[in-house]
């Protein structure tokens, strides 16, 4: 039988990381609210899509175009952090720590998923290298296959052009146990080893 719960929950379950047993949930929490709560949610969502757009120079999505950090004068313009999901920019923005670019590919290398180099935002990123005075790339893809394998291929291909390119560290996390580390952690860990 499909009724209208079951047509939310399926709607739920299309979110990513979204089990069933979850989309469940959130579809019975969701139709157990006031109108006003679930009025005040599906407007927050129409917004969300109508407002935000990606960064015509980055990539990042953004509610203006350029986006804050391309638009911010005081960012240093000879640094550029390649990253895969603009979720990665808000994450190292939390850091507080780094105030160069950023440039989202929005995902990484994966032939056996069907993406290639053309599916990425790599294209636009060498456009970036041409119209500007960059002299570092940072790469921070993630730490598995796909990631290294853009890394590596970014890597090369930047390196041709004669800028500088950098990737960042890996290691253990704080308060991370060593004994319950995989040995790619702690061999990243210790490579990555600085001086005291």
């Amino acid at each position: 039988m499909d009724t209208p719960l079951d047509r939310l929950t399926e709607q739920f379950r299309r979110l990513p990381g979204i089990g069933i047993k979850t989309a469940r949930k959130l579809a019975y929490y969701m139709v157990q609210q006031p109108q006003e709560q679930v009025d005040a949610f599906i407007s927050a969502v129409r917004n969300a899509k109508e407002t935000m757009c990606f960064c015509s120079v980055c990539f990042n999505l953004a509610s203006q175009d350029p986006c804050p950090i391309c638009s911010d004068e005081t960012r240093d313009r000879s640094t550029i952090c390649v990253v895969e999901t603009p979720q990665d920019v808000m994450a190292i923005e939390r850091s507080g720590d780094y105030r160069g670019l950023y440039h989202v590919l929005h995902g990484a290398l994966s032939p056996l998923d069907g993406v290639g180099v053309d599916d990425l935002r790599i294209k636009e990123l060498l456009q970036r290298l041409n119209d500007t005075d960059v002299k570092e790339i940072i790469i921070a893809t993630d730490p598995d296959v796909e990631g290294e394998a853009t890394a590596l291929y970014l890597a090369r291909l930047l390196k041709t052009a004669g800028i500088k390119v950098t990737r960042i560290a890996r290691g253990l996390p704080m308060g991370g146990d060593i004994e319950y580390a995989d040995e790619a952690t702690l061999a990243g860990a210790v490579a990555n080893r600085q001086e005291m």
